[in-house]
């Protein structure tokens, strides 16, 4: 894997092996990333389940400002940290090694974009949006963009947000909500 586009493009990814994250592929995030972007001016990102920290990296890569990465797994942390040290940034990248209900207790500020791909899908995005929303961490003009199976249903609307855009990608579906 490797980071698709932005000021980082190209630079190599490492990768938890097994099965306990599912890294996005290069293909489908360069995808994502032409569905919301592709370019960003600025802003805050928030990954609740980075996995390896492609998502947020990528954000961060072509444009977003600063980006806050939740991970419980003791070795995907060490492979966030990897990554973080690729880019050479270092303090444009906050680690918490925690789960996500944990963190949602500790954030602080606003988020302009949001990545949501929880290892059980559908509840806990439901779940975490009406969190995010009752705690005030959402910009005015946030993306929350969700990662899952193609064959989850989310609803229409959560809390404050409501769907803006939907495609599937191979087994993966990305739903995108906004105010």
């Amino acid at each position: 894997m490797r980071i698709v586009s932005g000021n980082y493009g190209g630079r190599p990814l490492k990768t938890l092996e097994g099965k306990t994250t599912r890294p996005t592929s290069d293909k489908v995030r360069g995808a994502m990333f032409n569905m919301i972007g592709p370019y960003f001016d600025g802003g805050r990102v928030l990954d609740l389940y980075a996995g390896s920290g492609g998502l947020s990296i990528e954000a961060v890569s072509r444009g977003m400002e600063s980006a806050v990465l939740v991970e419980r797994d003791r070795r995907a942390q060490a492979i966030i940290r990897d990554n973080i040290r690729m880019t050479k940034e270092d303090s444009k990248f906050q680690l918490l090694a925690m789960e996500a209900k944990q963190a949602l207790a500790h954030l602080s500020g606003s988020f302009d974009l949001v990545f949501l791909d929880p290892p059980y899908s559908a509840e806990d995005i439901v779940a975490d949006i009406t969190e995010l929303c009752q705690r005030q961490l959402l910009s005015q003009e946030v993306m929350v963009v969700c990662e899952t199976d193609k064959a989850v249903s989310l609803p229409e609307e959560i809390a404050e947000l409501g769907i803006w855009k939907e495609k599937i990608y191979g087994i993966s579906k990305v739903t995108v909500y906004v105010r």
